[in-house]
């Protein structure tokens, strides 16, 4: 039997998550409030199509990529039914919602969060992203996700930590740069590829194991002056 899967979200998340399975040729359904938008990309994706609001309790799955302040509304408009009759696995992508206090809320549907650690946009350039989920995944959750990554079982607060650090320490590195490249009289052009393109690289390598002879020398001053 086909099963039936729904995304509803098309920011920068869902439009990664969505690239991914076109490529891969997965049937997935989308549903935007606004029927213009959802038919203009639809036209992008070969094996997506639209979904009505009524067609959304007839699902087997439905993906929140949405906002977390727009999860709990989004449900609550819904006509679904209880655990015993048929209801989809609810997927709450929202990273600041805590999925807990939906299921407290909702504890008479199927609802399941599932978290991606990491940036949009890498997911869409990159594949193979990591997501976090405190329980083990229905079957066919895991069949659809095994193509964007790999799913780790560990605790939300977890990836809220590593995202709260990571940004953290990004920015803090964007504005020391802003404010050295300042200091010495360095043009905002040199500024601008610094931070697009300079600094992302060298982390991206330095992560890699493939920094070039200039970077490692640069790491041992870094642990000298340690």
């Amino acid at each position: 039997m086909i099963k039936k899967v729904g995304l509803v979200g098309l920011g920068k998340l869902g439009t990664a998550m969505l690239t991914h399975w076109d490529q891969q040729r997965i049937s997935i359904g989308l549903y935007h409030p606004n029927r213009t938008k959802a038919e203009q990309i639809v036209q992008h994706y070969q094996t997506s199509y639209l979904l009505k609001e009524e067609d959304l309790s007839e699902l087997d799955v439905l993906i929140l990529a949405l906002p977390a302040m727009e999860v709990i509304p989004f449900i609550s408009s819904l006509k679904l039914q209880s655990k015993t009759q048929h209801s989809p696995y609810i997927i709450n992508m929202a990273t600041n919602l805590h999925t807990f206090d939906i299921r407290h809320m909702y504890s008479t549907l199927n609802v399941y969060g599932i978290k991606y650690m990491g940036h949009a946009r890498d997911l869409l350039e990159h594949g193979n992203g990591l997501f976090i989920s405190e329980s083990l995944l229905p079957p066919i959750v895991e069949e659809y996700f095994k193509f964007l990554g790999k799913i780790v079982v560990d605790s939300e607060d977890c990836l809220t930590q590593v995202n709260k650090i990571a940004t953290y320490y990004a920015l803090k590195t964007a504005i020391n740069l802003e404010n050295e490249f300042a200091k010495r009289g360095l043009s905002t052009e040199y500024l601008k590829r610094a931070l697009t393109s300079l600094a992302p690289e060298v982390i991206r390598s330095y992560s890699e194991g493939s920094l070039g002879h200039f970077a490692k020398e640069i790491v041992n001053q870094i642990q000298e002056e340690k």
